[in-house]
């Protein structure tokens, strides 16, 4: 039976009960283990920590760019249409978690790794992977050269960008809800995505949402009225991510407004935590990671970073943001020979455009020209960039079919019936894969 609260007319409604944090830790681990054992690119987007440790360790050489704010985690399934706050969609950095001011570089070979496992992941030929690391670089470069205040030019998006993107603007509420929650209920569905909260989070969670600074966030976009108000009407634990699993993670849907006018959103909340990424020396940085998260976003793709607030929950630092209908991420599980070198060019230009609007106009020529020395008559693109993917392709793909063997299917973990089954067939095929 639900109940209305004598705190601005929330709805509480009996809840089961609720796992502690280290209760959930132990079981959020163990999923965070099974998604990085479908794929070896599934692997590569979950392993950053390592991926600083292994390129640290490098015998290849890494140039140093200028310093700016990096993604630090710059894979594939971390670009994609982003929706500012009134609703225009442009494909931009979609994760900043690991945002530092650092080497542009390490973006660079982040990327050329991600989409060089992807190109494997689709049984496309080892040359390849060759010709999109000079995509890459000729799509970065030519970013850097353009006119960085005019944006990226719309004629050079592939086939692939322009349906996503199209596909983004129609969405509404009822799509995001569909994919997100499966109902359009104004309810979280508690189950494997959504874990009932602790009466200290819930607590805490209508607290929040009752300061000022966020119902501002919430009402300055989509060209709500700053008058409205924002009613939280239901909250859970979010299982969502792979690499953020384990931190503190919550959905929150609001109502904003009142009356026939009123409407639902949905704000993801996610505890910040030190960057893996190395920072570049001698610059200053907020020392707080919910604020370095957010200002890094700012810096990198405005249409996000206009979107988020770090604020503390439960003393610990933690990012918000709405999450738009229109935000979707880029899926390359499967790519042809002419898709792959096309979205090398496009991604590595989005990249370049974030790095090089932080830049002043000789800052950006003469990372242009470091970029362009160090190439052979065989290979279009700077030599330490190739020699650093195909010596991480190695390790990652070594590392990946050890972590499959020491997580099985199925490990610690109550599967039943189709989940179970998919599970284990998605496992088995991608170890097959990759022996």
């Amino acid at each position: 039976m639900a109940r209305r609260s004598a705190r601005k007319g929330v709805t509480e409604k009996k809840q089961p009960e609720a796992t502690s944090q280290e209760q959930r830790a132990a079981r959020l681990a163990q999923t965070r283990n099974l998604k990085m054992a479908r794929s070896a690119h599934a692997y590569v987007r979950g392993s950053t920590v390592k991926f600083y440790e292994w390129l640290e360790a490098s015998a290849s050489k890494v140039p140093e760019g200028p310093p700016v704010w990096i993604c630090g985690d710059c894979h594939v399934g971390n670009l994609g249409p982003l929706a500012d706050a009134k609703g225009w969609v442009t494909i931009q950095i979609r994760d900043l978690d690991q945002t530092v001011i650092g080497n542009p570089a390490h973006d660079i070979i982040r990327l050329g790794l991600s989409l060089a496992s992807a190109a494997r992941g689709s049984n496309l030929p080892g040359v390849t992977t060759a010709r999109i690391l000079e995509q890459l670089v000729a799509g970065y470069e030519k970013a850097l050269s353009d006119d960085i205040e005019l944006g990226m030019d719309k004629s050079d998006r592939p086939e692939r960008i322009q349906d996503l993107l199209e596909h983004s603007i129609r969405r509404r509420w009822r799509h995001l809800a569909l994919e997100r929650l499966e109902t359009v209920k104004p309810v979280l569905p508690l189950g494997e995505k959504f874990w009932a909260l602790t009466p200290e989070e819930r607590t805490a969670l209508v607290q929040l949402f009752e300061q000022e600074p966020v119902r501002a966030m919430v009402t300055r976009l989509q060209c709500r009225e700053s008058s409205d108000a924002v009613t939280l009407v239901d909250a859970a634990y979010w299982i969502k991510g792979c690499s953020s699993l384990g931190r503190l993670r919550y959905a929150v849907m609001l109502r904003v407004g009142e009356g026939k006018g009123s409407a639902l959103c949905l704000v993801d909340m996610k505890e910040s935590v030190a960057a893996a990424a190395p920072r570049a020396e001698g610059v200053a940085m907020p020392r707080d990671n919910s604020v370095r998260v957010v200002t890094g976003a700012k810096a990198l793709s405005p249409n996000l970073g206009d979107r988020m607030i770090a604020t503390r929950f439960l003393d610990t630092g933690v990012v918000l943001r709405e999450l738009m209908p229109q935000d979707l991420k880029i899926e390359v599980d499967r790519l042809a020979h002419e898709e792959a070198m096309a979205l090398a060019t496009y991604l590595a230009a989005v990249v370049g455009w974030a790095h090089g609007r932080q830049m002043d106009k000789a800052t950006r020529d003469t990372w242009r020209s470091e970029l362009a020395k160090a190439r052979t008559t065989a290979l279009d693109a700077p030599s330490w960039l190739w020699s650093n993917v195909v010596e991480l392709i190695s390790i990652h793909e070594a590392a990946y079919l050890d972590h499959c063997r020491r997580f099985p299917r199925g490990s610690g973990v109550k599967q039943k019936g189709k989940a179970l089954r998919e599970e284990q067939f998605q496992l088995t095929t991608a170890i097959k894969s990759n022996i």
